[in-house]
């Protein structure tokens, strides 16, 4: 049963762990007293000391990798995830560590040393710990281990978790079947076939074959739940939900313990949290000037080309909608000729689109025409990360014909976001550009901005989709 094998599993990842905390402190001691001549030196205290504080340190950190949820089943975790919580956990250690030293009154122990400890236990984990994930991928993959599931209702619900087990074998689950009392049994979706009715359920949980239940029953069959949840929770197999209504629910729903009754938010957006939206501001200014002064010789040179050749302004204003549906003017550098207001409300550009300049055409390929929109952010309109902002007509458009569209206007539309460095800029599904657009409303964290900043200068300023 994956549940015994976890068990060991868990174990050979902590001694994993012990071991390169050891070695990284051993490291650490040797080149930065030994190698470095530093231990000649009077004062210092001996190896003998230095390796004592292990029996401390260990214990320690691992019970901060189990207190950061570092034990928890690999195989869906995220590795970035995973590496923010290894830093977070060797942040507290070693704080932890010097603070205890100041207060038992020992300042001989380096703190340069425990410094480099630190830096070198977090890159040695982090590489441990992808290297046992890429070994158990791929022992998922050729399936040994897997993690047996059946599916108690036959829903959209149902399809759409097949969907995703299906597309990744590396998570190691084996759908065994479905039960549900509606669909005729022999029925299969994407190999999984339905087995029965559901009150077959009490039948195969005595055999101990299952590892997981899900139950993905349809909204009109909810009335089972409590019935269906008694017969799992006295198997003491571990159960799941997965509601028949994703469409409405954010992926990570924020809920509430009102006396006991919980309640479940329908749009949980963190940077509605003062001082989320407080760091995320102040975070954006100094990046803008950050930029401004970056990319200032690019800019210049722009300007100079534009103003060379092709008459009229070298700012291009448009009217799009942000924050809270407040419209502001959106500044680009202009890489068209210069239109009336009637002809720049006919629709996006096109193809071969006549109206582009010649050095439009390239600053438009490049991103380039978009960076005097680092005077937005300056100013409050636009944010670094966030969703793109669409002009007035095209709001009340979409508005009408995408579910959850006005969500993205509860944050500060952004320079780049997470649908443009995934492909979805320009030319492209506004549809698929929502989805991420939502998702990174819902999951922001700072830490993703930074991904998305980096993600955007590896693959995000040349637009192919772009005419």
């Amino acid at each position: 049963m994956i549940k015994d094998n976890q068990k060991y599993f868990t174990r050979l990842q902590g001694v994993l762990d012990g071991a390169v905390i050891i070695f990284s402190y051993v490291i650490a001691w040797y080149f930065y007293l030994v190698a470095s001549g530093r231990a000649e030196e009077i004062g210092v205290l001996p190896a003998q000391i230095y390796m004592m504080a292990l029996v401390f340190l260990v214990p320690f950190f691992l019970f901060l990798y189990y207190a950061c949820n570092l034990y928890a089943t690999q195989r869906i975790t995220g590795r970035r995830l995973e590496g923010g919580n290894i830093l977070k956990a060797n942040l507290i250690g070693g704080l932890s560590f010097m603070a205890v030293l100041y207060m038992i009154n020992i300042s001989d122990i380096s703190r340069g040393m425990l410094s480099l400890f630190l830096v070198i236990n977090v890159i040695l984990t982090v590489v441990q710990r992808n290297v046992v994930h890429l070994v158990l991928t791929n022992a998922w993959k050729m399936g040994l281990n897997q993690k047996r599931i059946i599916l108690v209702g036959y829903s959209r619900a149902a399809e759409e978790y097949i969907d995703r087990i299906v597309q990744n074998p590396q998570w190691g689950y084996k759908v065994l079947g479905i039960l549900d009392d509606n669909v005729k049994p022999g029925t299969e979706y994407k190999g999984v076939e339905v087995l029965g009715m559901t009150n077959r359920l009490s039948m195969m949980l005595p055999r101990n074959s299952l590892d997981e239940i899900a139950i993905t029953l349809g909204l009109s069959e909810y009335y089972k739940l409590e019935r269906i949840v008694a017969m799992c929770e006295k198997s003491g197999v571990h159960t799941k939900f997965i509601p028949d209504y994703t469409n409405i629910i954010p992926t990570k729903p924020y809920t509430e313990d009102l006396l006991g009754l919980p309640v479940v938010n329908i749009r949980h957006v963190p940077l509605t949290n003062t001082f989320n939206m407080m760091t995320k501001r102040i975070f954006d200014f100094f990046g803008a000037l950050a930029a401004i002064a970056l990319f200032s010789p690019v800019m210049l040179v722009t300007a100079a080309c534009i103003k060379a050749t092709s008459k009229g302004p070298l700012i291009f204003t448009q009217e799009r909608v942000g924050l809270h549906n407040k419209p502001f003017r959106m500044y680009k550098f202009r890489s068209m000729e210069v239109q009336s207001k009637a002809e720049e409300k006919k629709g996006w550009t096109v193809k071969n689109d006549p109206r582009i300049t010649p050095v439009g055409r390239f600053i438009r390929k490049t991103s380039i025409d978009e960076l005097p929109q680092l005077f937005n952010v300056l100013k409050g309109d636009m944010s670094l990360v966030g969703p793109r902002p669409e002009r007035p007509q095209f709001v009340e458009k979409f508005r009408e014909e995408i579910p959850r569209y006005m969500v993205k206007h509860q944050v500060r539309p952004g320079m780049t976001g997470w649908a443009q460095v995934n492909g979805y800029r320009g030319n492209t599904s506004i549809r698929k550009r929502i989805e991420y657009d939502l998702y990174y409303i819902e999951n922001w964290t700072m830490g993703l901005d930074i991904k998305i900043l980096v993600l955007t200068v590896f693959k995000g300023f040349v637009n192919k989709n772009a005419y």
